[in-house]
């Protein structure tokens, strides 16, 4: 009996250890954002709330998706800002329209000078939100007082960096990927070879001919000039007035100690990273709830056709009725039940086999076994939960990375896509049926799904165990790249190869002059010979 309880007592004793988990509990400050971005950043608060940290989030006075008032495991801190909700829906739908509606019809130089009015719209109401933080004398106060061990953020809105040096306190970003992957590429030093690597939003895949390799080398260099113009010297200015000092946002945000980037090699194409960027895309997916009583029925009654299921996100809550018409038509000629999220009129074309929802749950439909297909606007979160579930898709793209995202489910042999602005009912009828009868779509979201699945820890836990490891550490600084302290030219070695250019070159002269002299000395000694002899 002695025997057996010592024999016991270690692996007791690691059990025990292993559930009063491994770091001491800290205060990690989160910073405000927005729509599926709160919706990615919000199971990594509550888990490290379970986990015994104390979680404070920063919510502003005009929120579309954040809400104060819900119950929550964190704590919110709110803050004034005078930007409206009204204008903020404005700015929205205004994004929308462009992006769903005019965009196909003009040309590039009028995207361009759109996309830039917009941009720069957008700027005003993100400094106008930090104003309300590092310009309230009472919300800086109630910051410092709390000795934050870590600050949290999705950079989508700018000034988390400045308030983390302002706190002193390490810096965590939680990112999808930037415009041409400025922030990570240039700020986090991330490599990024433009011949293998697409740059975000391009449209490309990491197999590029000659001319898509140009296009790409010439897109970086655009995105990075508008950036330049339109967000980095607008904010440069506002951190230099606040600081008092010239300070560099993009250094700033350089001095990140971990970049949770949200995707992974299921979805993105393999490309190199640095010791500090951890890549832990499906954070939000879990296994499949059972469904409600009324829509499990529905589901039931598709017998072995199955069901479809369509939503275009939560921030398009309906199209044209047009739009809807030729979709719903399309819809009506499959032989699979569909459960459609949309809020608009009742199409007139609606099928007996389409139900249309107010709301759906996304992630338990996808994960239902009569589950067949999956219509989606690309939006990350909603990939995700299809890969991990193993559903292949149609993609209706509608604006930001959309279809960039698309192009990646699609190289990849997990999904089709179809355009928005130029599709038929035919269109998207085909393509509904070819996901669901070619059994390659299925055989490759089954692929991406166990690459998804198989690797040492599952997403939400790494990117937990990184804010701790910032935590325990108090920092992680031994982890990123000395190119953070090189020049440009440094960094590409532009000063060794000038240096080594010129060393050739002076041995090149150095030798010529040399051979010169030779030649000179000697053909003058037989020259003198020559004139003596005669």
């Amino acid at each position: 009996m002695e025997l057996r309880v010592s024999v016991c007592l270690p692996p007791l004793l690691l059990l025990l250890l292993c559930g009063t988990g491994g770091t001491d509990a800290g205060k990690v400050l989160v910073w405000y954002t927005e729509g599926s971005h709160w919706i990615n950043m919000k199971p990594v608060l509550e888990t490290l709330t379970d986990r015994g940290h104390r979680v404070t989030v920063l919510i502003p006075s005009t929120s579309m998706y954040m809400n104060s008032s819900e119950p929550s495991r964190f704590s919110y801190l709110p803050f004034d800002t005078d930007a409206s909700l009204e204008e903020v829906e404005r700015f929205l739908e205004d994004f929308l329209r462009f992006s769903m509606y005019e965009m196909d019809y003009m040309s590039y130089l009028q995207i361009y000078v759109r996309f830039m009015e917009l941009i720069q719209e957008d700027m005003k109401f993100s400094l106008k939100y930090l104003d309300g933080v590092v310009k309230s004398e009472a919300v800086m106060k109630k910051l410092r007082e709390e000795e934050y061990d870590v600050l949290l953020a999705d950079p989508i809105y700018p000034g988390s960096d400045l308030v983390a040096d302002l706190l002193g306190v390490p810096l965590v970003i939680s990112l999808r990927f930037s415009m041409a992957h400025n922030w990570e590429r240039r700020c986090g030093q991330l490599p990024a070879p433009p011949s293998f690597v697409p740059a975000a939003m391009s449209k490309l895949t990491d197999r590029m001919d000659f001319s898509e390799r140009l296009w790409n080398l010439l897109f970086y260099a655009l995105q990075d000039a508008v950036v330049d113009h339109v967000a980095w010297k607008v904010v440069d200015q506002y951190y230099s007035e606040v600081k008092g000092t010239p300070t560099s946002a993009c250094e700033l945000l350089g001095k990140a100690d971990i970049w949770l980037m949200r995707t992974y090699w299921d979805f993105d194409f393999p490309r190199p990273y640095l010791p500090n960027f951890k890549f832990v895309g499906g954070i939000h997916c879990r296994p499949a709830k059972p469904l409600p009583e009324d829509m499990e029925k529905f589901v039931q009654s598709s017998g072995d056709a199955g069901v479809v299921v369509f939503t275009l996100g939560s921030m398009i809550n309906n199209v044209t009725e047009e739009k809807a018409n030729m979709i719903a038509s399309a819809l009506a000629q499959i032989p699979q039940k569909v459960l459609w999220r949309y809020r608009g009129e009742k199409p007139k074309t609606l099928g007996a086999n389409t139900r249309i929802y107010d709301w759906i749950p996304q992630n338990d439909l996808l994960g239902h076994p009569k589950t067949r297909a999956f219509i989606t606007h690309g939006g990350t979160n909603g990939i995700y939960e299809a890969i991990y579930h193993g559903v292949p898709m149609v993609g209706i793209p509608m604006c930001a990375d959309q279809p960039d995202n698309m192009i990646h489910m699609k190289a990849k042999g997990a999904a089709l896509m179809v355009e928005l602005n130029f599709i038929t009912a035919e269109d998207l009828r085909d393509a509904i049926n070819a996901v669901i009868n070619d059994k390659s779509y299925k055989e490759n979201a089954m692929r991406l799904s166990r690459i998804h699945h198989d690797r040492p820890l599952p997403p939400l836990d790494e990117a937990v165990f990184w804010i701790e490891y910032v935590i325990r550490n108090k920092g992680a600084k031994h982890l990123r790249v000395q190119a953070h302290e090189l020049t440009w030219y440094q960094y590409h070695s532009l000063d060794v190869l000038g240096f080594l250019l010129a060393v050739v070159l002076l041995f090149t002269f150095a030798s010529v002059k040399t051979c010169a002299f030779c030649f000179r000395r000697c053909c003058g000694r037989r020259g003198k010979a020559k004139r003596k002899a005669e």
